[in-house]
């Protein structure tokens, strides 16, 4: 007895089958990356919620406003984004309490990559270096809202067209 190779009509029922499994497969799952609590989708809608603690060489507070290397580069990622920004100051842990609460979209203030925050917040990957006093080079990043990772991407897409890592 001899067997043949299946039919061009049963492969075509195997594509086709294999096929709308592949439709239904990303119809139920959404586009990566998500953002659980909609933090990209609110700032779109034209708020960006940031806090800046001061620290040298990157945030300082003159006369009530966030001024330096950091607000600056909030404006321009705001007004990326089409949105206005609402300023916190604040010490790091009480912005970072913040952040996790959803009350806050982006925290900075010359936060370095070996930050203690990093359990409680997404943290951008080094978008520049600063020398600290004693000589040594430290990274810098920025914290979002923890599992917001369509806004990171978005955020971390901005600083790697704007910014140079040396």
């Amino acid at each position: 007895m001899m067997f043949r190779h299946s039919s061009s009509r049963t492969r075509q029922v195997k594509a086709a089958a294999a096929l709308g499994c592949v439709f239904m497969a990303t119809a139920c799952f959404p586009a990566v990356p998500v953002d659980p609590e909609g933090t990209l989708d609110t700032v779109r809608s034209g708020t960006l919620r940031a806090g800046v603690s001061p620290a040298s060489d990157f945030v300082e507070i003159r006369d009530g406003v966030p001024q330096g290397a950091e607000p600056a580069l909030i404006e321009d990622f705001a007004q990326h984004a089409g949105a206005e920004i609402q300023w916190t100051i604040g010490g790091e842990e009480q912005l970072v309490k913040q952040l996790e609460a959803g009350q806050l979209d982006l925290v900075a203030g010359g936060i370095t990559s070996k930050t203690p925050w990093s359990e409680k917040a997404g943290v951008t990957r080094p978008y520049t270096t600063a020398i600290d006093a004693k000589g040594k080079e430290r990274k810098i990043v920025l914290l979002v809202p923890p599992g917001e990772n369509a806004f990171l991407s978005e955020l971390e897409y901005f600083l790697d067209q704007t910014q140079e890592m040396p």
